[in-house]
């Protein structure tokens, strides 16, 4: 890319995130609900009362749009029924806006974490507004979901493993599986491809952390838990699930987002076994598989591609990925009840920005292959009586 092309890309995204921020704040600022916050509310109280935290109650949050409607309760795993009672110690409105606040600040902690490392102080800067624009960010705190923490674990995790610390970033991406268990692709991953450490204490930190509620609430929970997700798959059509199967059941093909979901799972799995490639790789590669084939990729997921999206700022391409996840949640909403073509074209807009993520990352990867492959060949002795020919 050049200087002048890295200029007006910067300038783009920077205006871009302005303006994405500036129809964003407003929604927040003016939102006098709940939402997913209840819901979580309802689920840890439930939990107090020995109740199924899983279940329907007063503060479960119900979604009515143009052509969707769904309850919408805890889907989390068994583990915050027991953390989401701290959200019952007050008025759920108090605890509510002290929730959003916390996760600003461990956002903004996320945030400064990756932007230090970049040495172009005005890169640097549009970076750290683009993040802030990103739909996934104000959807969260419109919401009162938990991601922020955790992406500032899987950030964190990200460094970690940067500098060899593998041990450390085990544990962090432990705590992110454990919550989110569609991360566990990334200990798989990581497994195969020869970083043994961080994944066996990745599986050690997030198997004992499941095992807590266990011991509380006995099994029943689980089941509890389990039968709630396998009932859940009509909200693969909602706009904001970014992944394959989103994409697919908005194309009328829902079958075909649970075959590229293995297929992809499966060929990175082969991949990484393979090749053992490089830490970050790996990790970019599982990040993003971990949004793309699970049933429920959620804008929100896309977060926790932070670290990936700045490993390859500098490529035009990821530019635009980086501008579509910006587009904000209410105008992808208004999408809902449209003309299917439409739902699958601009209401997907954050599924094919991940499509085109995995592009770039496996584009990447083909080159790198290809150039280390040459490297060989050039470093290989050549037969008696043959010759290279000179440069010259």
């Amino acid at each position: 890319m050049t200087a002048a092309t890295r200029w007006v890309t910067g300038l783009l995204t920077l205006l871009a995130a302005l303006l994405a921020i500036n129809a964003e704040l407003p929604r927040i600022v003016h939102e006098p609900g709940l939402w997913d916050f209840g819901s979580f509310v309802a689920s840890g109280r439930a939990a107090s009362e020995g109740l199924n935290p899983y279940g329907i109650y007063p503060l479960t949050l119900r979604v009515e749009l143009p052509g969707f409607e769904s309850w919408n309760p805890n889907l989390n795993p068994p583990i915050s029924a027991l953390l989401f009672q701290a959200f019952d110690v007050a008025d759920p409105y108090v605890t509510y806006q002290v929730w959003r606040w916390i996760s600003v600040i461990v956002y903004a902690g996320a945030v400064l974490l990756l932007v230090s490392r970049v040495s172009n102080r005005v890169e640097a800067l549009i970076i750290a507004v683009w993040a802030f624009a990103l739909a996934g960010f104000w959807d969260t705190l419109f919401l009162g979901q938990i991601y922020l923490p955790l992406v500032l674990a899987g950030v964190a995790a990200w460094l970690l493993l940067e500098r060899g610390a593998g041990l450390w970033a085990g544990l962090l991406i432990g705590v992110v599986v454990a919550m989110k268990p569609n991360f566990l692709v990334w200990p798989v991953l990581l497994l195969l491809s020869g970083h043994h450490r961080s994944a066996i204490v990745a599986f050690g930190t997030a198997g004992v952390i499941s095992l807590i509620p266990l011991v509380i609430y006995g099994p029943e929970v689980y089941r509890q838990w389990f039968e709630l997700v396998a009932a859940d798959g009509s909200r693969a059509l909602f706009l904001t699930n970014g992944s394959f199967a989103g994409l697919a059941a908005r194309a009328g093909v829902p079958a075909l987002g649970l075959v590229l979901g293995f297929l992809l799972l499966a060929g990175l799995a082969a991949w990484a076994w393979w090749r053992r490639p490089d830490v970050l790789t790996v990790s970019a590669l599982a990040l993003l598989a971990s949004v793309l084939a699970s049933p429920l990729g959620w804008i929100h997921y896309t977060l926790f591609l932070l670290p990936v999206i700045v490993r390859h700022w500098h490529r035009p391409a990821m530019r635009l990925v980086a501008l579509l996840l910006i587009v904000p949640v209410p105008f992808i909403i208004d999408q809902l009840g449209k003309p299917a073509w439409v739902q699958l074209t601009m209401g997907s807009v954050y599924g094919w920005a991940l499509v085109l993520c995995l592009a770039i990352l496996i584009a990447d990867e083909w080159r790198r292959i290809r150039q280390n492959e040459q490297r060989a060949s050039a470093a290989m002795p050549l037969p008696q009586g043959h010759y290279r020919p000179s440069a010259s």
